[in-house]
């Protein structure tokens, strides 16, 4: 059973809360300070599990007083299971949270009053995230799973699109988690480049998708099975712009709506001309990383 919790009328400060928020890190030093803003006073733990960025990503966790460890990154569910099972949370809750988010203060106090009720042994939070582009707000959200009890969850192992697996009930949270996703266009095809080449070597490798792909199964089977079927499909370029401009409503924020459909179309196109090179020269990319710092000696390092 699902159950949707609201904020209060009066959105005022909710005071801290038993929840553990962790993040995972690469060069993120440009978003951190805002992520972490909004969270002060209200996290009872912070955590980052950094993959040695070369930029001041551990300076600003370290004056923000944030425990962080470093470890070298072999995929995103690896990295994700690696935080729920060494890191010292004790807190009831864990959450996660991207480095690019930020929560609003309506979404803050929609999690306070569902984890004050605290009902399922097993129990989860869907919320709502909004998505940014050149520094607008898009008419595009997604529900997703990001709070679970401590101990309740375990990241499907793949390298990349990981998704929490969590037993029990699920509920729902008013409020918006803020997707700012890139500083500007430079840093977001520098990192669209990585994600294609990390999908694209998926595809080559054949590596084991987030769930088994079913068209008639759960909404997470269904969509990785639209995954497996997506490059064969005739027209699938000009169907894929329609489904983010129309149907996900992107064409309500004018110019930067067009631009931003139209990107996640060649978002995909990447994937597949990455995936045909590899097919016919055998090789994968060398490099599929950003610039990686060396191991900070002020934080603890895992293998």
């Amino acid at each position: 059973m699902k159950e949707t919790y609201a904020a209060p009328q009066r959105v005022a400060s909710v005071g801290r809360q038993s929840i553990a928020v962790v993040m995972i890190t690469l060069n993120e030093a440009h978003n951190l300070d805002d992520a972490l803003d909004s969270l002060e006073g209200w996290a009872d733990e912070v955590f980052i599990v950094d993959s040695y960025s070369a930029d001041n990503t551990v300076d600003i966790a370290l004056r923000r007083g944030v425990h962080i460890v470093q470890r070298a990154f072999q995929g995103f569910g690896d990295q994700w299971n690696f935080a729920l099972d060494e890191l010292p949370i004790t807190s009831q809750w864990t959450m996660k949270l991207d480095p690019d988010e930020s929560l609003s203060d309506e979404l803050k106090a929609a999690v306070a009053a569902a984890l004050l009720k605290d009902e399922y042994e097993g129990y989860s939070l869907t919320l709502t995230r909004r998505l940014w582009f050149m520094g607008k707000p898009l008419p595009v959200k997604q529900s997703l799973v990001r709070i679970w009890r401590t101990g309740k969850c375990r990241f499907t192992d793949v390298p990349v699109n990981e998704y929490p697996i969590v037993d029990g009930e699920m509920g729902t949270l008013s409020g918006f988690l803020e997707h700012l996703d890139s500083p500007d266009l430079q840093h977001w095809y520098n990192k669209q480049n990585n994600y294609t080449t990390a999908e694209a070597v998926m595809r080559f490798k054949g590596a084991n998708l987030a769930d088994k792909p079913l068209l008639f199964g759960s909404a997470l089977q269904r969509r990785m099975w639209l995954k497996t079927v997506f490059f064969k499909l005739p027209l699938r370029y000009s169907a894929l712009f329609l489904y983010h401009y129309l149907y996900l409503g992107a064409w309500r924020a004018g110019r930067v709506g067009y631009a931003w459909s139209k990107l996640r179309v060649e978002v995909n196109r990447a994937i597949e001309y990455k995936w045909l090179e590899m097919k016919i020269t055998g090789k994968r990319p060398l490099d599929i990383h950003s610039t990686v710092g060396e191991p900070d000696k002020r934080v603890a390092q895992y293998d």
